[in-house]
């Protein structure tokens, strides 16, 4: 099991391992109890930085579990095809996390929006410089 573990933990960069085991952690952990054993009072979804609420967050949940499933397994296997999207996804994260500072009654503003943004942009163009990563591992 350990091998295993030391063959798959040195298929990719260290930072591209922290998202990947993200993407497990949401595939199976938090979203299915989002679904599953959240109360529809309870559910929040963020959509391109914009908050669905209740029934409208509930139903776009297999959404999100879809993503992070295909983020998970693209990144087990280093599939091809995870570049360019998941440097597409993270970009999109970036400008959530401005949308989201600027527009939600949570959020903390313009100021704390961009250096959210900023700091989201580090593994977004880390990602998108990783293409030879992913054509290295190969299909």
């Amino acid at each position: 099991m350990r091998n295993i573990l030391q063959t798959q933990w040195q298929l990719r960069p260290w930072w591209m391992n922290l998202i990947f085991v993200f993407c497990i952690y949401m595939t199976f952990i938090y979203m299915p109890f989002d679904i599953f054993f959240k109360p529809v009072a309870e559910d929040e979804e963020v959509w391109f930085g914009l908050v669905l609420h209740g029934w409208s967050a509930k139903l776009t949940e297999p959404l999100h579990w879809l993503i992070y499933g295909f983020g998970a397994y693209g990144f087990w296997k280093m599939r091809y095809w995870m570049w360019p999207w998941a440097a597409v996804y993270l970009a999109q994260v970036c400008t959530s996390m401005l949308v989201w500072n600027l527009v939600d009654q949570r959020g903390g503003g313009l100021t704390r929006g961009v250096v959210a943004m900023l700091i989201f942009m580090v593994p977004t163009i880390a990602m998108w410089r990783a293409r030879v990563t992913f054509q290295e591992a190969g299909e």
